[in-house]
């Protein structure tokens, strides 16, 4: 028999038994389906986490005050006694300070390093209501207070109007540039008709200078709905004792990052009047590391699925040789009558390899067509792209292939090795 005739005698007796090959095929698909399923949910997140944590560029971080909650049970390599006691005073009496007004603006006055450039801002009212006369948006608009930089650093780019003046941010001037979203909220006719018009934020009048445009959204964070005002405005509205200030800087030579990072750290030290022997108490963020955590987390998430897949093709191959071991003693005397008209033992054992690698690869595709659409139901929820893991896909048929041969090895050789006379009197 020739490898045609070999496959399309394989591919009839598969047909054959609907019933057995269907069962088969959905034992071994329920491992893929959980795989694809998973990996396209992941990277449906990933896509939106990744558009979500674009609101500042990778090659900027973040300098703010470090939490003293987050130095809890830190310091315990001290000496005991008066020494211990002395050392715990030092560190707890720079612990939980905010980064103040003057010290963010001393550290932009310092801070030279070739190609930055530093931002200055600091959080307004949250969740709060604009409105245009009778217009009004959903109480899910935030305040920011900023600089002439911010737009830059945090990838907002103006559709309609101009930045602040350097005179409209040190005199606190009320004027705000607003999001898309608000802008379209409180002039649905024509946003951009919004500029030089004066809007309430807050029950605080403000007059537009200026639309942004749309960051594209994700279900993680909407950047449309912000009313960005000069930071020493923000500064009379809602900044307290305890206010603190965030500064942002983004160098252009991504490869320079850490050299910036460096010379940044080593200008607020002082700043922050920290003698040497002192840990920092403020931290650089870089803008990504949020979104390299949770996809770290995601990540893990994965880890466990291929896990699970794993076990559920194993249980999988198990099932798929224990059928074709029935069909083998099912199919004894159609053996032997092979055998008597010339097939080899070659002829057999390929015969039930194939069986059982195209009921594994069977199993395969309808487990990833399945998985990729049940997966992208997130990503519809997320409102990402349609997601095909191909990586995924390609390894699935492989290990499909892989399991549909190492189970159907010990049936076929079983198969092979009937006698023909003893094969051809089996009832």
């Amino acid at each position: 028999m020739t490898i045609n005739d070999t496959l399309a005698f394989s591919w009839k007796n598969v047909k054959g038994n609907k019933l057995r090959t269907a069962i088969t095929v959905i034992i071994m698909a329920l491992g893929i389906f959980a795989l694809i399923l998973i990996i396209t949910a992941i990277q449906a997140a990933t896509n939106s986490l990744t558009t979500s944590f674009s609101t500042m560029g990778a090659n900027a971080f973040t300098i703010r005050y470090k939490d003293q909650n987050n130095r809890i049970g830190r310091q315990r390599n001290t000496t005991s006694g008066i020494e211990k006691k002395s050392a715990l005073k030092a560190k707890r009496s720079n612990e939980g300070l905010p980064l103040t007004f003057d010290q963010a603006s001393t550290f932009k006055e310092r801070f030279h390093f070739p190609g930055a450039i530093v931002s200055i801002a600091l959080r307004g009212g949250i969740g709060i209501v604009a409105n245009y006369g009778s217009k009004k948006t959903n109480p899910d608009v935030n305040i920011f207070g900023s600089d002439e930089n911010y737009l830059e650093i945090n990838g907002y780019n103006i559709q309609n109007g101009r930045n602040f003046t350097q005179t409209e941010i040190n005199s606190g001037a009320p004027v705000c540039m607003i999001g898309s979203g608000v802008a379209e909220k409180l002039f649905p006719e024509n946003p951009a008709k919004a500029v030089d018009k004066v809007i309430n934020a807050d029950h605080v009048p403000y007059k537009v200078i200026a639309v942004l445009e749309d960051k594209g959204s994700s279900a993680f964070f909407n950047t449309s709905r912000i009313v960005i005002i000069p930071y020493n405005n923000v500064r009379r509205m809602y900044a307290t004792s305890r206010t603190s200030y965030t500064v942002s800087v983004m160098v252009k030579d991504l490869k320079r990052m850490d050299m910036a990072i460096g010379e940044a750290t080593a200008i607020m030290r002082p700043i922050r009047g920290l003698p040497v022997t002192d840990e920092n108490n403020f931290e650089i963020v870089k803008s990504d590391s949020i979104a390299e955590s949770l996809l770290t987390n995601l990540g893990f998430l994965e880890k466990g699925t291929i896990g699970i897949a794993l076990i559920t093709l194993i249980g999988a191959a198990i099932g798929l040789m224990n059928i074709m071991l029935v069909a083998v003693n099912e199919r004894t005397r159609e053996i032997g009558l092979a055998k008597a008209l010339g097939s080899t033992r070659r002829d057999i054992q390929l015969q039930f390899l194939f069986e059982s690698i195209f009921i594994s690869i069977m199993g395969a595709v309808a487990g990833i067509i399945a998985g990729i659409l049940v997966g992208n139901l997130v990503a519809v929820l997320l409102k990402t792209g349609f997601v095909i893991p191909w990586a995924w896909v390609i390894i699935a048929i492989f290990v499909c292939t892989v399991t549909g041969l190492v189970a159907g090895l010990y049936p076929a050789y079983k198969a092979s090795k009937f006698d023909p006379v003893v094969a051809l009197r089996y009832e």
